[in-house]
């Protein structure tokens, strides 16, 4: 089988990732469901080991540690196809493939329905700024289109920790350096050893992953740099307890008091299913005002989501408030929406009192604009006010 007709496929279908595995035929996974890619025959071991040497060619050096470690993240590109991001594995001895498709375009923020609060954390010239989200909830994309603002609108240097480099960014008006791991450098801590010594203004670091990652990238957004990652968390308070929790109790409330101080905010998000066809993003934002650094500060993360719901003033949003929007705007399914809702009843509960406002809303509007044409007909059959 065809490696490029495959991919090639999967895009025209717009597919979001690509599943190859001994004894199935390629898999793809469109609008959050897997379903077999057409009329194609099943893998076997020579045509999955064809694979691994394709997306591997740029790279030898990770091949070689694949039949080692039966491991490998990288990148690969075809002519006339986007990127892939690329995980390659052994299960019960044979070779399996998770292609990821990334975006040919830098997205923006209009594109993808992200609410202001995001576009005003890209605004931030220092400080942490994390975005959270399951596998596959779209985190690189939003940070896509972050860096993308960033590029457009400033003239700075960034520098990007990846593994593997997703979405390229060309320089525009800034200097964009990706260093991917493995190919650009040996590892991911000494990549961050390092990079303040690059004269960043920007630092992306791909995902913290541990507490020496987490301790590098408070101390850049302390001295006066803005650092964007990403974590595996669903929301903002746990993101909190969980980047605190990458340290030894006794540095906890350390921790603690510097991440106060440097957090600018988190933007937790999950792709839904759309009427229609397609996903969307339902969002949540933090943006660290007083109230949520104190709330930090004393270790009281749980008592986060409820600073998150009354901080619409700050252009905080809460996953509900998300869901509820979309829902309205006949975005995601009722029922869609519930599930994925941190509590359903309330979800229910708030739901109904907001689809009852906005009926009322749309009353008030159409009475407001069918008045003016009711007096004219009233005061004469023309219009002119003449009896």
């Amino acid at each position: 089988m065809d490696l490029h007709d495959i991919l090639s496929q999967a895009v025209d279908r717009g597919a979001s990732d690509v599943h190859l595995k001994f004894g199935l035929p390629p898999v793809v996974r469109i609008d959050g469901e897997l379903t077999p890619l057409g009329d194609l025959p099943a893998f076997d071991s020579e045509a999955l080991e064809d694979v691994l040497n394709a997306v591997g060619a740029s790279a030898p050096r990770r091949v070689r540690l694949f039949h080692e470690t039966g491991e490998m993240d990288t990148a690969y590109q075809l002519p006339d196809l986007p990127r892939f991001r690329v995980n390659a594995f052994r299960q019960r001895g044979d070779i399996s493939f998770a292609f990821r498709v990334i975006p040919a375009q830098i997205p923006d923020f209009r594109g993808l329905g992200l609410p202001p609060g995001v576009e005003k954390l890209s605004e931030e010239h220092r400080g942490l700024v994390l975005v959270t989200g399951a596998t596959g909830s779209g985190k690189t994309t939003t940070l896509a289109a972050m860096l993308g603002h960033i590029n457009r609108t400033r003239r700075q240097h960034i520098v990007s920790i990846e593994d593997p480099i997703e979405i390229l960014h060309p320089d525009i008006n800034c200097i964009v350096n990706q260093r991917e791991v493995g190919l650009d450098t040996d590892n991911f801590h000494e990549a961050l050893r390092r990079v303040l010594r690059q004269d960043p203004d920007v630092i992306l670091i791909g995902e913290l992953r541990d507490a020496e990652t987490a301790e590098t990238a408070l101390q850049a957004a302390e001295s006066g740099h803005l650092v964007l990652s990403t974590m595996h968390t669903v929301d903002a308070a746990e993101t909190v307890s969980r980047y605190v929790e990458f340290f030894p109790a006794i540095k906890q409330p350390q921790v603690r008091s510097i991440l106060a101080g440097v957090l600018r905010g988190v933007v937790s998000q999950r792709l839904l299913p759309k009427l229609g066809g397609g996903r969307v993003a339902a969002v949540e934002v933090m943006i660290a005002n007083s109230r949520i650094q104190e709330l930090i500060r004393e270790d009281k993360s749980e008592y986060i989501p409820e600073a998150v719901k009354e901080g619409s003033f700050f252009d905080m949003q809460t996953i509900t408030d998300a869901l509820i929007k979309h829902v309205i705007s006949g975005n995601v399914d009722q029922e869609v929406a519930a599930n994925a809702a941190p509590n359903r009843h309330d979800f229910m509960i708030a739901l109904d009192r907001a689809l009852k406002e906005h009926a009322l809303e749309q009353a008030a509007a159409a009475e407001a604009t069918d008045g003016p044409e009711e007096e004219l007909a009233v005061g004469s059959p023309n219009g002119t006010g003449a009896a």
